[in-house]
């Protein structure tokens, strides 16, 4: 699967970015426990999370529930993420 090598420079810029799609590659989670686990404010979650939902590196699992969503890595989140690591380290 090709992918734009953009994302990795979208992702790599980013710690916040870096940190929920690593949080993510172990489990799926919630919002609330993704701001707990990273001590992000709530709109700086928010405002990831949606970043990253635009960029298909995630999805929410349940859209449809207003009040407590949850996510999960997709597989080209994966790929970037190793990407990225790969690079940063």
């Amino acid at each position: 699967m090709k992918f734009d090598p953009s994302l990795i420079s979208f992702v790599a810029i980013s710690k916040r970015r870096r940190e929920i799609l690593q949080k993510l590659s172990e489990r799926a989670m919630s919002q609330p426990e993704i701001k707990k686990l990273t001590g992000m404010y709530k709109t700086h979650t928010s405002r990831t999370l949606s970043d990253l939902v635009n960029k298909k590196l995630i999805v929410c699992i349940n859209p449809q529930d207003r009040a407590f969503k949850f996510y999960k890595i997709t597989p080209l989140g994966k790929r970037i993420l190793e990407e990225v690591n790969r690079i940063i380290s």
